[in-house]
């Protein structure tokens, strides 16, 4: 979802884990050349997912690295199948209201600016949760704590998983 911390914890882990990180919405600007926000103005919602998918696509097909998708990026099956048939997917997962709490005050995100966006956050959830519990191999609920805390959690899960050297897990790793 919007606002979860995708691109900050997934900056943060791949640091840790000394890959390559990508956010796919900052790719997809480059490519563009314009924000978002104004491609989606110009252009469309489809128009943006058809260059989402590439982008995520040739993303995937890279060297190793930590991917942060746009939230948007579960609608499309073939992202779906990509990111979990090629990777390790791990869903961030918080509720509307806290995305709300964080993102009240965010005049970027497309399809948050609307007259309510708590609905639309409602509406969004609704839409998308059961998609990203489909794609993910890990659930991670965000609530309240520290990004530190959330690379914990990442990283321990992905340790447990035999897929992270013990040698980089949290109790190994110094945050900063």
């Amino acid at each position: 979802m919007p606002g979860c911390g995708k691109s900050t914890v997934g900056r943060h882990l791949a640091r840790h884990l000394q890959l390559l990180f990508f956010d796919s919405d900052h790719e997809v600007e480059r490519r563009v050349g314009s924000s978002v926000k104004t491609f989606f103005e110009r252009k469309g919602e489809n128009a943006f997912r058809d260059v989402e998918q590439q982008v995520i696509s040739e993303l995937m097909a890279g060297a190793p690295a930590v991917i942060a998708t746009g939230g948007g990026a579960v609608l499309r099956e073939a992202n779906r199948c990509g990111l979990s048939q090629q990777s390790t997917v791990i869903y961030l997962r918080s509720t509307p209201e806290e995305l709300f709490r964080r993102l009240r005050h965010d005049t970027q995100r497309p399809l948050l600016q609307v007259s309510d966006p708590l609905r639309k956050l409602r509406e969004l959830f609704e839409k998308r949760d059961p998609l990203y519990r489909a794609t993910a191999e890990f659930v991670i609920e965000t609530g309240r704590p520290s990004v530190p805390t959330l690379i914990n959690m990442v990283l321990m899960q992905l340790e447990l998983a035999g897929l992270v050297d013990p040698a980089r897990t949290p109790s190994s790793l110094p945050l900063a």
